[in-house]
């Protein structure tokens, strides 16, 4: 693939932009300056630096962030800075989006990328992909209120009562609770239901991949073909 065009599959700019970037000089391959746009290399796995840094050329990217509060899962934010604002521009340059949302008050895991099947497999009620939470509350929960939220909770605006996959009670005001569906504000209308509130809302796992404890708050990782596949696994 010429460089310019694979710069541009990464983000890098328009083809008059990747074009300039390379005959300024601030391009480099395998550890060597490359001047000349029309260079042909074979992409699959190249390693480049641009303005000095390191970058692997990948077909499609997968993204774990550690979601901090405050922040809108949106390209355009009304009330707080936006999640994108957390990533290098090539990523955001090159489309990549927010695998389901968390709303400004959550925190925790926040998948990225820009393989649109990827995103349908992990938000498809049809594919049941488990979504892991930690939840605080105002008030004790009990263990009729746990049974509830096993059992199904009638939401408003929903036909049937919503289950929990799992629910299992990690101190007195503190849950973690396991769902496969994607509706808004999902576990905190369930906890509502049960007659408590949500003070806090954590996500730390999607199917069998947990948020990293080394992937500090605000920080983002590139997600290899193994912790995709993880991702994607309901066991």
């Amino acid at each position: 693939m010429e460089l310019e065009r694979l710069l541009r599959t990464q983000g890098f700019g328009s083809r008059a932009e990747c074009r300039a970037m390379v005959s300024a000089g601030r391009v480099s391959v395998r550890g060597q300056c490359c001047d000349d746009p029309l260079a042909d290399f074979e992409a699959e796995g190249l390693s480049f630096t641009v303005d000095g840094d390191v970058w692997t050329y990948r077909r499609s990217v997968y993204l774990a962030l550690h979601k901090p509060a405050g922040y809108e899962c949106s390209h355009r934010p009304s009330c707080h800075p936006s999640v994108y604002s957390l990533l290098p521009q090539p990523l955001v340059r090159r489309g990549v989006q927010a695998v389901g949302r968390l709303d400004e008050d959550t925190t925790g895991l926040l998948l990225l990328t820009d393989d649109g099947d990827f995103i349908h497999t992990c938000t498809s009620p049809r594919k049941q992909v488990p979504k892991v939470y930690e939840v605080s509350t105002r008030h004790a929960v009990d263990e009729a209120q746990l049974e509830a939220l096993r059992g199904g909770v009638l939401l408003h605006g929903e036909a049937q009562p919503i289950a929990a996959a799992a629910c299992l009670r990690l101190d007195e005001r503190r849950l973690r609770l396991t769902v496969t569906l994607g509706r808004y504000h999902l576990v905190r209308r369930m906890v509502a239901a049960i007659g408590n509130r949500v003070e806090a809302l954590h996500r730390v796992a999607i199917g069998g991949f947990a948020l990293p404890t080394a992937l500090a708050v605000g920080h983002w990782m590139w997600l290899e073909a193994e912790q995709v596949q993880l991702v994607v696994r309901r066991d």
